[in-house]
This record gives structure tokens, C-alpha cells and sequence, in this order.
């Protein structure tokens, strides 16, 4: 099938800065993990700590947070993991909704969807 990779904008808590990221389209992933380092220089800081089931069924411990991505002219605020080093950034699926995309699947790139309020 291939791998979809975008860029996204990721904004500062007031909007005044921002990074563009290049990610991983994951839809079978829940969250968005961008690293550490990015997320830390925009000024975030983590709300908690979960405990996350990675690829290969382990578990790992990371820092989430929440910040507003972009893509194409779509903002929305969307719970964001803290990448480690080894941390794949993931655009997941509860961004792809939150910002009204899906992954089309013979042209793998993002294409504009319905969003429902239901």
C-alpha cells in the first residue's frame, strides 16, 4: 500500500509561533506525536503521562499534551504525544477527523471530508 507523508503546522498555546513538521499519516494510530523538542521550543509543557501500545505490542510510557495543527487551510486542537528521539512523528487518526481529511487510498494523499457534528 505505501506510507502517506505530509507536512502539518503546529502552532504556540497563543498562536505566535509555529513549526512545520513533517508526519506519518497513521489512521489506525489514535494520536498525533510530534517530537519533544519541537513541542518544548512552540512553549508546551505536558498535562500527563499515559501508557501507550506501540507497533509490536509493547507498551511505552510518553508526555501528552494538546495543540492546534494545521494542514491546507484546516486548523483544529488535537491531543499530541511527546515524540521521543526514536518516536516516528504520526499524524493520527483523531486529527485527521478533527481537521476533516481522510487518507485516499488509490492516490494516498489526504482529501477533504465531511465533518459531522454527530
Amino acid at each position: 500500500m505505501g506510507f502517506t507523508y505530509i507536512k502539518i503546522r503546529v502552532y504556540s498555546i497563543d498562536l505566535t509561533k509555529w513549526e512545520d513538521v513533517e508526519v506519518l499519516v497513521d489512521s489506525g494510530a489514535l494520536f498525533t506525536s510530534i517530537p519533544r523538542f519541537t513541542l518544548e521550543r512552540l512553549g508546551f509543557k505536558p498535562i500527563t503521562r499515559q501508557k501507550l501500545r506501540v507497533y509490536g505490542g509493547g507498551i511505552v510510557e510518553r508526555d501528552v499534551g494538546g495543540a492546534v495543527v494545521e494542514y491546507g487551510e484546516r486548523r483544529a486542537i488535537v491531543p499530541i504525544v511527546f515524540g521521543e528521539p526514536d518516536d516516528t512523528p504520526v499524524l493520527g487518526a483523531t486529527a485527521l477527523e478533527s481537521l476533516g481529511y481522510q487518507v485516499d487510498p488509490v492516490s494516498k494523499r489526504l482529501k477533504p471530508t465531511e465533518l459531522l457534528m454527530i
